[in-house]
């Protein structure tokens, strides 16, 4: 039989920095699935901040999950584009770019895309 499990991200079991400090992800495991809390602070943009990390040209992670915090635009590599905000419910297909607008950290739960988020190649 599984047994309950309980993990709080005031407690990850690991943390990924971005570039120049501009935010960071959170992960925890439950249940044999790896969840990230990302906080994307103001200025934050993933060509300037994760590419260096990743070392590919836009995000290739496909990621599922809801904004609690702040507004992100996502840019697929077709131009076309989604603004999300508090509340919205996303999943953004791998081959885009994405930043962070306003004065406010976007702050966002993913449950599908952040095993190799922002991990060096």
């Amino acid at each position: 039989m599984a047994a309950l499990e309980q993990k709080r991200f005031e407690s990850p079991e690991e943390t990924r920095a971005f570039v120049d400090g501009t935010g960071r992800l959170d992960l925890v495991t439950v249940g044999g699935t790896q969840i990230g809390r990302g906080v994307f602070e103001p200025g934050w943009r993933w060509s300037s901040h994760v590419k260096p990390i990743a070392g590919t040209d836009s995000c290739q992670s496909a990621h599922t999950g809801v904004v609690v915090q702040g507004r992100m635009v996502v840019q697929m590599d077709d131009g076309s584009e989604v603004e999300y905000a508090v509340g919205d419910v996303f999943y953004m297909p791998p081959g885009h770019d994405a930043w962070t607008v306003g004065d406010e950290a976007c702050i966002l739960y993913d449950v599908t895309g952040m095993a190799a988020y922002a991990k060096s190649a």
